[in-house]
């Protein structure tokens, strides 16, 4: 698997029967997802925030709309964030977002890392 390919998911299955569009029979809905490279620099953010102790864990949702990835302090909880993919927006405001429990927009744009510099903590000097 190259770094350019996207990591791809079976369809979603309802009762049984896949999602079909109505324009064209027989075709599944094309889900938007995260690139590998996407999904390398949302988990890198992650990794360093449970080790930290911070979060603890996360749901992917992928829709036709836009790709979503969820975090949580804890399981049974609602999303502390939500990273969003919607390349409706790219033109515009950017593809990316990054929405707080409330549904404040913290930060959009186009380029990922960026966006996501948003949750990483820093490194900071404590004094003795």
């Amino acid at each position: 698997m190259s770094d350019v390919e996207p990591i791809e998911f079976s369809p979603r299955w309802r009762a049984g029967v896949a999602s079909v569009t109505a324009t064209a029979p027989g075709r599944l809905d094309p889900l938007i997802h995260f690139s590998r490279r996407e999904l390398e620099e949302i988990l890198r953010v992650y990794g360093r925030r449970v080790a930290a102790g911070d979060w603890r864990d996360y749901a992917l949702d992928f829709r036709r709309d836009k790709a979503v990835f969820s975090v949580f302090r804890h399981t049974s909880e609602v999303p502390l964030y939500r990273i969003e993919k919607c390349p409706e927006l790219a033109r515009r405001q950017g593809a990316y977002s990054v929405v707080a429990a409330t549904g404040l927009i913290m930060k959009r744009g186009h380029d990922l890392a960026r966006v996501l510099a948003v949750l990483d903590k820093g490194v900071r000097l404590v004094a003795v």
